[in-house]
């Protein structure tokens, strides 16, 4: 019996998260019981929707399908469907999970089995039911009357906000034929690419060049003499940059005809802006669906001293200085505080990090963040932690922080600059969101998983939402969410695959539950690592500094969280991501070749190890 034993090995595989030995013959005899089956089926008096006639027929026709059971990820699915036509229980969000081209299959092989159910699965005659729908979405929520009829039955979006999210919003609406309008106050293009993201790489990349020629040069056979930075053309040249890429942002959204206003939006009534314009006029302003997708600002603590003091700056300000600073105190050692600081440290300035919290990085697993501060003091940076922040006076040099360190004790430091950096807040002053009748936490708008916020018709991504990922490939994704959903696609935002990126020296990277996080759910986990200095690519590149890690399920293997510190680790963490979206396991990492000699290859090793298996470093 070749569907019974078929059956059984993926019921079984489902049950214990062991993967079994498939004789390959064995879907050959499943597929020909299965199809004789079916057609028994199809030649039965009995009423089959015209849909599940066609997946009859289809199954009958594409004998190549069961072949498709060699891929873990296909016989994951269609244990799965086994499940459901058996009529036993499964978690549902199995299914919310996956893939429109897994769902589909998941379907099809759904409705394969229960239309012959009576013979295959229960070996006596049941009714034939037509194909199942087990993962029914919603109907999108209808939008509220538009205030202005749609051109030519056009759906009509506004987006307020032209950073990463509101472009993406802007562009990918546009794409599925809505007619698009744009507010943007300032630039396009947001802090991301104007005092964010880019600006913030260009430093480091200048930096890195420099950390380069001085840590390696001579031990790689390159000598360099008078070595200098030259400041205000590391400015420059993030400028050009920036410049570059907005204006690209520009063109695609004239590409995509998709109309810009140069103001502001601030509502009057749900779903009714007034929009101020930069030559000052004002005009009132509706559409079908509105999307809010304006960002945020950096916060500034209440210090006393601090808004007082022209040399206390922001990430902002850090990014235009005209000259190098001799020394900055950065308060703050999260992700804007650290990038900024290992720049300033390369190009010569003397770093100082103060820190209420006791550690740094704490979005990061501990490992990681072990190793990077130990680089970042080898770069001459001080750390001082449980150290907060009590004023800020005036000084000779610059500015005076005063901090209260942990022993109880007044402590000051003084630099030339002080880099203030502690997290940013909702851009959402100026909206109204009281008007508009947006539920929102001190200006964070409230949302759930599609982008929709309290009012119908009105959706909000990015920055200035509530309980999300402050990150701007977050905002892109919510922003193609928010978009889709106008036009009448079922898109929900999704964050578990989110990567976490922090451009400090050397870089690190995380996807997933971190070793603390998977401790704190109770989660009965096993971990691999692999050091970088056991990989030739790594060595090459910084002398082997980083690690790999990786976070398991001990039942099913599953990759639950992967963390890198190390060359190009902003790059390699794609992977993980990718393997925790297909509930990848580790032996599947393992059997995927990666090519050498390449840094990646230091993942596929942490896989091993997992397995205490691992070839070049110890088990």
């Amino acid at each position: 019996m070749g569907f019974d034993d078929l059956r059984s090995i993926l019921l079984s595989e489902r049950e214990t998260g062991k993967l079994l030995q498939v004789p390959p013959d064995l879907f050959d005899r499943t597929h020909a019981e299965i199809a004789e089956l079916l057609k028994k089926v199809y030649a039965i008096e009995d009423p089959l929707s015209e849909e599940a006639r066609a997946l009859i027929e289809e199954t009958i026709a594409m004998k190549e399908t069961m072949h498709d059971l060699f891929s873990i990820r296909s016989r994951k699915i269609v244990a799965l469907a086994l499940v459901h036509a058996e009529g036993n229980y499964y978690d549902r969000e199995e299914v919310k999970r996956m893939l429109p081209s897994e769902k589909t299959m998941f379907e099809q092989v759904a409705a394969g089995l229960l239309a012959c159910q009576g013979t295959l699965l229960k070996n006596e005659k049941q009714p034939l039911v037509p194909a199942p729908a087990p993962v029914a979405a919603p109907a999108p929520a209808a939008p509220a009357t538009p205030a202005a009829p749609a051109a030519a039955g056009a759906k009509t979006v506004i987006v307020i906000g032209g950073g990463p999210g509101g472009y993406v919003a802007a562009i990918r609406a546009a794409q599925l034929g809505a007619k698009v309008t744009l507010i943007e106050k300032e630039h396009l293009g947001g802090t991301c690419l104007n005092v964010g993201c880019i600006p913030t790489k260009c430093l480091l990349h200048s930096a890195d060049l420099i950390n380069g020629i001085k840590n390696q040069g001579a031990d790689i056979g390159v000598k360099v003499t008078g070595v200098e930075v030259d400041f205000p053309q590391v400015i420059a040249h993030k400028d050009a940059i920036s410049k570059k890429l907005t204006t690209g942002v520009g063109g695609l959204l004239k590409m995509n005809k998709v109309a810009k206003i140069d103001g502001t939006a601030a509502f009057t009534a749900p779903k009714t802006l007034e929009v101020t314009k930069a030559d000052g006029s004002k005009e009132s302003m509706t559409a079908d669906d509105i999307i809010v997708a304006t960002g945020s600002v950096n916060a500034t603590p209440p210090i006393p001293g601090l808004k007082e003091n022209p040399n206390c700056i922001d990430s902002t300000g850090a990014l235009s200085l005209k000259e190098l600073p001799k020394s900055m105190v950065v308060i703050g050692g999260g992700v804007i505080g650290l990038e900024l600081a290992c720049a300033y440290a390369s190009f010569g300035t003397k770093i100082t990090v103060v820190e209420a919290l006791d550690h740094v990085l704490p979005m990061l697993d501990g490992d990681l963040t072990a190793i990077g501060v130990a680089h970042m003091k080898k770069m001459g940076m001080e750390f001082h932690l449980e150290c907060p922040v009590q004023s800020v006076e005036k000084s000779s040099v610059g500015a005076k922080v005063v901090c209260k360190n942990k022993a109880g004790e007044t402590v000051s430091f003084e630099a030339e600059k002080v880099l203030v950096a502690v997290g940013r807040k909702a851009n959402t002053a100026e909206l109204n969101l009281e008007a508009g009748k947006l539920d929102n936490d001190r200006g964070r708008i409230i949302v759930n998983n599609k982008m929709e916020t309290s009012v119908s018709g009105v959706y909000a991504i990015g920055d200035c939402v509530k309980g999300f990922a402050l990150l701007a490939h977050t905002a892109m994704v919510m922003g193609e969410v928010a978009a889709e959903r106008i036009m009448g696609k079922d898109s929900v935002y999704d964050e578990s695959t989110n990567p976490t990126c922090v451009y400090i020296e050397p870089e690190a990277a995380s996807v997933g539950l971190t070793e603390e996080q998977a401790k704190a759910k109770g989660i009965d986990y096993v971990v691999g690592k692999f050091p970088m200095v056991a990989n030739g690519r790594a060595l090459i590149l910084n002398g082997g500094e980083g690690l790999v890690k990786i976070i398991a399920s001990k039942k099913y293997n599953e990759v639950l969280g992967m963390h890198i510190i190390g060359p190009d680790a902003s790059d390699l963490i794609a992977e993980g991501a990718l393997a925790i979206r297909l509930e990848c396991t580790v032996d599947e990492l393992i059997s995927t070749i990666h090519s050498h000699p390449t840094v990646t290859e230091a993942v596929r090793e942490c896989a091993l190890n997992v397995e205490k298996r691992c070839i070049h470093s110890k088990n």
